[in-house]
């Protein structure tokens, strides 16, 4: 699936509302993001940083986390590694302008997650969570690697073992 095509709006509605929660610091893009997942019909947590992420993380389950990196204090790396230390399974987004491919290489700690390099379209990031959510729903213990880069294809990497 090409990240700027059309999305087809039954690929986005399912039986059940998916549950996002959204850490993004920059308040235009979180903002942004949030009205166009609420738009597709997901219910949507946001909070402007990683630490807020965190006690949101505790106190309601979640179907996907997407997450910048570089914001103040806690790191979205930061909260990724805090979610699968407490074995978290949910299915994580890296919507981030700087990602370190070394950081969601095979083998690496944060391991599954999915990237989606900023700057993102609405429709990339649509694109990226309806099929990250897709794939997940396969196998809810074992969430898939996926890229979404910039223009490109959304494409699955694997399966974390």
């Amino acid at each position: 699936m090409e990240c700027g095509s059309q999305l087809d709006p039954i690929m986005l509605t399912s039986s059940t509302t998916r549950r996002i929660l959204l850490v993004e610091d920059e308040s235009v893009i979180r903002e942004l993001s949030t009205g166009a997942l609420v738009s597709a019909g997901y219910d949507v947590d946001a909070v402007g940083e990683a630490q807020s992420g965190w006690e949101a993380l505790q106190a309601r389950a979640y179907d996907l986390l997407i997450t910048d990196n570089q914001m103040p204090g806690l790191s979205g790396a930061d909260l990724v590694l805090k979610v699968r230390s407490a074995r978290m399974t949910l299915p994580v987004i890296f919507a981030s302008g700087s990602i370190d491919p070394a950081q969601v290489a095979a083998g690496s700690p944060f391991q599954p997650v999915s990237t989606l390099p900023k700057p993102f379209t609405s429709d990339q990031l649509l694109a990226i969570v309806a099929e990250v959510l897709r794939l997940a729903s396969r196998a809810p213990n074992r969430p898939g690697i996926y890229s979404c880069a910039s223009g490109g294809s959304c494409r699955h990497w694997g399966l974390n073992e």
